[in-house]
Order: structure tokens, then sequence, then C-alpha cells
């Protein structure tokens, strides 16, 4: 399909900070603004799925911000490029929602400690809140609010990135209708070649290998369980980031390793591009 080309000619960002860290693509990670610190990013991200009508692709734009060095808010809105009629699975990506709503996330770094030069470990506890932009999804089913809870741990340095999170999404049920909750777990490991190990300001670029388990319960439809809905996957791929003085470029696809579908549509891929932009209040 046509977002394959450009997912593998662009490399890697999500909210990240030149100042603080930075994050992959697909997983949850510990990043946050710096103090003051303004974030704008342009994702495109999607899926395509076995059969007719299983393609979904979205525009979302993020607008964040540095409350303090720990804490951090953002907002996102959507602009749907391709609709699918099948309940979706799981939330795409960690950091922004996959459905036509407004978002809005808290995100405070409870944890850090300082390892060695350039390295530390810290944690990261995110948590967000949404409201639909339509009254009707594209498979008939009624849209409502959802709330959006999530945490990850990990270990930065120069040259290492490891990362676990997870997160839980629930969805409010509006009239008989109401999508199935997402329970996800995710996990990222980033290489950073030596012959890339740039200051600033000169071009950045590490590599990342990233997972993604997720488990969707099923929606009810007119108050009945809606049985093609839901399942559980394991999800597998690479991504990459690249920075450059206050702008940052990243991209990346998942491929299953496993999936249980509940006889819906099975997902071939999932792939995400980010464009970042960073600045500071004068």
């Amino acid at each position: 399909m046509r977002p394959l080309l450009a997912v593998f000619l662009l490399l890697s960002l999500p909210r990240m900070t030149m100042a603080n860290g930075h994050g992959p693509v697909f997983g949850a990670a510990t990043p946050t603004l710096g103090k003051g610190g303004w974030q704008v990013d342009q994702a495109w991200f999607g899926r395509l799925g076995e059969g007719r009508d299983t393609e979904e692709q979205t525009l979302r734009t993020m607008i964040g911000f540095g409350i303090t060095e720990d804490l951090q808010i953002s907002a996102s809105v959507p602009i749907s490029l391709v609709s699918s009629s099948f309940m979706p699975r799981g939330r795409m990506v960690a950091s922004m929602s996959a459905e036509k709503d407004i978002e809005a996330i808290a995100s405070w770094r409870f944890h850090r400690r300082a390892t060695g030069a350039g390295s530390r470990f810290e944690s990261t506890v995110s948590a967000g809140a949404s409201l639909p932009l339509t009254q009707y999804r594209p498979d008939g089913m009624q849209a409502a609010s959802s709330f959006h809870l999530s945490a990850a741990s990990g270990y930065v340095s120069r040259t290492h990135y490891v990362w676990v999170g997870g997160g839980y999404h629930h969805h409010d049920q509006r009239g008989l209708d109401r999508m199935g909750d997402v329970a996800f777990v995710t996990g990222v490991y980033g290489y950073r070649p030596p012959a890339l190990r740039l200051d600033y300001p000169k071009p950045d670029l590490r590599f990342f290998v990233e997972a993604v388990g997720e488990r969707t319960a099923r929606g009810r439809h007119h108050g009945f369980v809606f049985e093609t809905s839901g399942g559980s996957a394991l999800l597998v791929g690479p991504t990459a980031l690249l920075l450059y003085k206050a702008y940052a470029l990243e991209g990346g696809v998942l491929f299953p390793l496993y999936q249980d579908t509940n006889l819906g549509p099975a997902e071939r891929l999932r792939f995400a591009v980010n464009f970042s932009y960073f600045f500071w209040r004068k």
C-alpha cells in the first residue's frame, strides 16, 4: 500500500525534548518538556487489515507545554483520512488517540536518578481524557468520551535506551453502545551508533525496536455483545528518530507476531510518522 513507501523513507520522534529526553514512536516512554518549553507535533498513523474496508489513516496535531521540568500537558485534534467500519483494536500510538476526538493528557515524571554522565533512570505517569467530535463512529456505534492512564519507566544514556510501560484506556457508554476497553504493555530498546553520537546542533540519529502487547474487550452495540470486536495481539517492529536543532522526525512500522481477532479481520501492519518542532517562550 502507499503508506508503506512513506513510512520507510521517514524517521522518528513523538513527544520528546532536546533538553530532557526523547521517546519512541509507538511505546510509552518517560520524556518531558523543559520548563517553559513548547512542542508542536504533526503525526500520521494508521493500520492496514485483511479484507475490504479494514484500512485506517489519521492525521493528528498535538501541542505540548512544559509547566515544570517534570510536568507537561498536551492536547491534540484529529483529521481522519481513511475510516474503517470494523471495530478497532488497541490504541495504535501510546501518546495519541486514534479516534475522532479531542484529547488532553498530563504527564508527570515522578522519579529521576542520574547514574553517570548523560545517563539516568526515570519514571513517568500520564493521565488524559477525550471527547468525541462526531455523534457516531463509522461502524454505526454512538461515540462517547474516554479516559486514559499509562506509566513508563526506563534507562536513558547517550548510547542505549530501554523503556517498559503499560496503560489502560476506558470508553464510556452512550445509550446502549460501548466500545471495548484497551489494556496494553510496551517495550522499547534503542541504540545510537558511535558515529551518530553527535551533539547539538549537529544531526542526531538513533534506532529502536519496539513491541506492543494489547488486549481489547468486546464492544456492545444496541445492548448486545459485538462478537467480532475486541481481541489481543503482540506487534513488533523497527522505528527510528532523527533530531536536528529544533526539529525532529520519526517513524516506523509494527508487524503482528500473534493475533486473536475474535473472528474479526486481522491486522497486517501498523505504521506511524511524526514531525515535531520545539520552541521556548522568551
